[in-house]
């Protein structure tokens, strides 16, 4: 997410067991089964704080992200949830196998870490 993003840089980063985390699952507790990416939208205008989890929240991901990955968030939007979100679980499962045996995972840089609500230095 972080490398593929280019023009908005305001997207915040939590882990499900930060403070943060908890305190959204305590206000959702149909959360309380989901160990993937959530997307949380604060209430804001009048509007009630909104969650959005597996597929849809993959492609509220490749929306903010623009682009060619909004026109893609776009296209997966007329395939029906329920078949969106059973290959969501099958790339899930295999995500480890999918990805390159080489890979590393990406250490933030200073600025990116000032988006991570509850950094904690290691």
């Amino acid at each position: 997410m972080l490398a593929r993003e280019r023009r908005r840089r305001s997207l915040r980063f939590a882990a499900l067991q930060s403070s943060f985390g908890q305190e959204v699952q305590r206000r959702h507790p149909e959360l309380s089964n989901i160990d993937s990416v959530i997307w949380f939208e604060p209430a804001t205008g009048g509007r009630p704080e909104s969650i959005h989890v597996r597929s849809d929240a993959a492609l509220r991901t490749l929306g903010y992200l623009g682009g060619v990955w909004s026109a893609l968030g776009f296209m997966g939007r007329l395939v029906p949830a329920i078949v969106r979100d059973r290959v969501y679980d099958l790339i899930a499962k295999h995500r480890h196998h999918l990805m390159d045996a080489h890979a590393s995972c990406l250490l933030p840089t200073p600025e990116q870490r000032t988006r991570f609500i509850e950094w904690e230095s290691r």
